[in-house]
């Protein structure tokens, strides 16, 4: 590439290096999260309940002394990336100071100032223990199955199959490995991970209310623990909620007069039911299982005819979006989908086609979850 004089090549150059590592060093941002998470700082600060020192942390955390300054490094990252504030406070006096001393410094120079570091509203959502708590999906997301195997990635795209990178990699499907009992522990932090994504409803709710008025039954497909069918129970006590989920998933769980648990299968059948749910359901799957699913969903409201509905949550991709950080997130999501799950984020094309050749006739997209949309679906 040759670099004119005039300087505005050069700065454009500039620019695209910019670019360029801001995209090769972003999984270094992701690393230092995990690390916090790891460490217990945002659980040590919520606990200390108000903010705290970099000294305090080092204590509280146990770090090795040696460590202090590499710390610091960390929670300056952190805290430019919006995981921590900080705030400046005067330095408070070591005990054993006498008064004269204090009047002699403080004529003679300014009093020395240290930072503390407070939680954020993305940080809080890391909180153990409290509701919604996000730590399982990075613990998931960072295991080394998940982590290693993009190292196959060039040896993937060389293959004429149609299995995701992880199962190329691993040589066993993504869910396959969440079920296996050895692995127990794994099934388990996925589930809680859905589940904290479900709390995400309560804030939801307010705003499609509509959706569920008028409804006596309810299916929630792939249910898991019934977080979302208990939230939508708090507004809609009346409404009979059947939560069908894998028989592993399920087996132990007490329902309630208007919560039922059901072990299954959704791609054979899905009990009968006014409206069926999937929140995050769909993007797991390529397009012909998601047309059995969508099919099944179709049987299970045929007793209701045009009043029956499905209520679809996910995530719907607009390109053209103002919103260019959503969309990044939505297209990074889709990759997750893909290279675990042979799944995909679908835009409003992709929906349209998927939910017609189901056998549908009228839908509608709303965005209304964040980064994901409601889409109410008729026969």
């Amino acid at each position: 590439m040759n670099l004119k004089s005039n300087g505005n090549e050069e700065n454009h150059v500039y620019q695209a290096q910019i670019h360029l590592f801001k995209h090769i060093y972003s999984f270094l941002s992701s690393m230092a999260l995990k690390s916090a998470v790891e460490l217990g700082v945002i659980d040590v600060i919520h606990k200390h309940g108000k903010p705290m020192t970099l000294s305090e942390l080092v204590s509280s955390l146990k770090l090795h002394p040696s460590k202090v300054s590499v710390f610091y490094r960390f929670m300056r990252l952190l805290t430019h990336n919006g995981f921590f504030a900080k705030t400046t406070v005067l330095k408070a006096k070591e005990d054993g100071d006498d008064e004269e001393d204090e009047e002699v410094e403080e004529e003679e120079e300014e009093e020395e100032e240290e930072t503390t570091y407070a939680l954020t509203p993305p940080s809080m959502l890391l909180i153990n223990g409290e509701s919604p708590c996000f730590t399982t999906i990075i613990n998931g997301l960072f295991h080394p199955s998940v982590m290693d195997m993009w190292h196959s990635s060039k040896k993937w795209f060389g293959e004429e199959n149609e299995q995701a990178l992880y199962e190329s990699a691993n040589g066993e499907t993504f869910f396959n490995f969440l079920n296996k009992d050895s692995e127990a522990y794994i099934l388990g932090m996925f589930q809680e991970a859905m589940a904290a994504d479900s709390q995400m409803m309560k804030f939801a709710l307010k705003d499609c209310n509509h959706v569920f008025e008028g409804l006596e039954s309810l299916v929630d497909v792939a249910g898991g623990t019934g977080v979302v069918s208990k939230l939508i129970l708090e507004a809609f006590p009346h409404i009979k909620c059947t939560v069908l989920d894998q028989p592993q998933v399920v087996a132990n769980l007490c329902g309630t007069q208007n919560l039922n648990f059901v072990g299954g299968d959704m791609f054979k059948s899905i009990p009968p039911a006014d409206a069926v749910l999937l929140k995050w359901v769909l993007h797991d799957w390529n397009d012909e299982l998601c047309l059995k699913i969508l099919k099944n969903c179709k049987e299970a409201i045929s007793g209701k005819g045009k009043k029956g509905k499905i209520i679809i949550i996910d995530i719907s991709i607009d390109e053209t979006s103002e919103d260019h950080e959503l969309t990044k997130l939505q297209l990074n999501f889709d990759l997750v989908m893909m290279t675990l799950h042979n799944g995909k984020e679908r835009n409003k094309k992709e929906w349209k086609k998927l939910l017609y050749d189901a056998g549908f006739t009228n839908y509608k997209i709303t965005p209304i979850f964040g980064f994901k949309s409601l889409i109410e679906v008729y026969p």
